[in-house]
């Protein structure tokens, strides 16, 4: 899936043309997919030299000082998880822009939290219990603006969890990193409102895209725990992402054991 509009060919060679002249490089930590099996696309990383240019031509600011340095360092974890956050927000987009929805970005959201004189940060800490303070970090926050069936327009603010499998759903101990735990912290954060005092917004949603239907199974059956808040979450596996029209359906799991819902009512 491209978003460019070009051809799958028109784009491998813009990009190789690109690395060439060192805009982009290419992480050596998906070198060991070429020694097993030679089928995997190439990932390419922004360099420095593109870095560059796109501050001079587009006004952008980057936190990271050495592009190359952040590509060398990328594991192949990393850019599994990576990859997958970016198939999901490329399949949104594509979705939006048939059905009229606007997409607003991460980084959209953030200008304009910026203009009204405020710093939002898409991480926060929440108290879960008297003992327990969790820190959040989506993988992606967005925001899709669309008609209600009212004719009224609407914005709804999402999270979203690539959930690659390697987490445990669920632990003995909550001071043990788990998936569960990340279902409490958002649930903590939607009891406390702190989505509307830290970003504007009455409610939002949390997407988790994750490997088999397995594993949404084992998601769902954790999510049911949750004492209030169940409907917050959506689950799908990664097939859902084979055609982008079907991602804004009602294809998605809730947090109650055979119920779907699309994350737009």
């Amino acid at each position: 899936m491209v978003l460019s509009g070009g051809s799958s060919q028109q784009v491998l060679r813009r990009l190789q043309l690109l690395y060439h002249h060192g805009f982009l490089e290419r992480p050596r930590a998906q070198l060991d997919y070429y020694y097993r099996s030679g089928s995997q696309h190439i990932v390419y990383g922004l360099g420095n030299k593109g870095a560059l240019l796109l501050q001079k031509e587009f006004g952008t600011t980057s936190h990271t000082s050495s592009w190359g340095e952040k590509n060398r360092a990328a594991g192949r974890i990393f850019l599994e998880h990576a990859l997958l956050v970016s198939d999901v927000m490329v399949s949104i987009e594509l979705a939006c822009r048939v059905s009229g929805i606007r997409l607003l970005t991460e980084d959209e959201l953030a200008g304009a939290f910026n203009a009204n004189g405020k710093r939002p940060l898409f991480r926060w800490k929440v108290k879960v219990n008297s003992r327990l303070r969790l820190g959040v970090v989506p993988d992606q926050a967005f925001a899709l603006e669309f008609t209600d069936q009212t004719g009224n327009r609407e914005r709804s603010l999402f999270f979203l969890e690539a959930d690659r499998g390697t987490m445990p759903v669920m632990r003995r101990n909550l001071s043990q990193t788990s998936f569960y735990r990340k279902l409490l912290a958002y649930e903590a954060t939607w009891s406390q409102s702190i989505h509307r005092r830290r970003f504007g917004f009455n409610r939002f949603r949390v997407l988790t895209v994750t490997t088999s239907a397995a594993r949404v199974k084992s998601l769902v059956e954790a999510c049911s725990r949750l004492k209030r808040g169940r409907g917050l979450f959506l689950f799908a596996d990664r097939s859902v992402l084979k055609n982008p029209d079907d991602i804004l359906a009602s294809v998605w799991q809730t947090g109650i054991p055979g119920a779907t819902d699309s994350f737009l009512t």
